[in-house]
């Protein structure tokens, strides 16, 4: 396989970063609305929360980026096919952060917020220095491992026309009729970008307060 395909290979994966990283921080934030709907202990907030994340738990991402792609022109949304992708991406790991991040809130002492409130920190105080970054050490690693599984399933942008990695490794495998190097070639480089995401993840959580080093 000559360089020149490689080097194609790699820019198509610049997508599937851009596409997965942009995704994941979305998600990220819509993950914090949802688990807070789940834990407000108000029903007008956590079953609206928890359909939305069944629903995208429930139904596989396949089509959930088919329904995407075909219904926003339907409602008047005529947007590029990337904005698309990334906004079926952004909510199926909404649904996923939603419950690592429940789950972490909901793990956290309720002693320990009791006594800082005791110590004179307000309630947001309390939320901010002690919940958030307790919850955050116990959910990191699931975070973590979500990034890479987005960043995987990102592959499935491609039936909405992006051009990402694995796209580019089946459009050159039909023209050059190289196939298992290509695959190949495109599998080392998402082992290349997961290994680094894992590692990365990991020297972060290492420097989360209270973990071990």
């Amino acid at each position: 396989m000559s360089f020149k395909l490689f080097e194609l290979l790699l820019k198509a994966s610049l997508y599937t970063i851009g596409i997965s990283l942009v995704s994941i921080l979305i998600g990220f934030a819509i993950a914090i609305l949802l688990s807070g709907m789940l834990l407000s202990g108000r029903r007008a907030l956590a079953v609206p929360a928890r359909i939305f994340i069944s629903f995208f738990r429930g139904v596989p991402l396949l089509v959930q980026l088919l329904l995407i792609y075909n219904l926003l022109p339907v409602i008047g949304l005529n947007v590029p096919s990337i904005v698309a992708a990334i906004i079926g991406l952004s909510l199926c790991t909404a649904a996923y952060q939603a419950e690592n991040l429940r789950g972490g809130f909901a793990s956290v002492p309720r002693g320990l917020i009791e006594s800082a409130e005791m110590v004179g920190l307000t309630p947001s105080q309390a939320f901010r220095r002690i919940k958030v970054p307790i919850a955050l050490r116990l959910t990191f690693p699931a975070l973590v491992n979500e990034a890479i599984l987005i960043l995987k399933a990102s592959s499935l942008v491609s039936v909405v026309g992006i051009v990402e990695l694995t796209r580019m490794a089946q459009d050159l495998a039909g023209s050059t009729f190289l196939p298992l190097q290509l695959f190949a070639c495109a599998g080392l480089i998402y082992l290349v970008i997961n290994g680094v995401v894992a590692r990365t993840g990991g020297l972060i959580e290492r420097s989360l307060p209270g973990v071990p080093r």
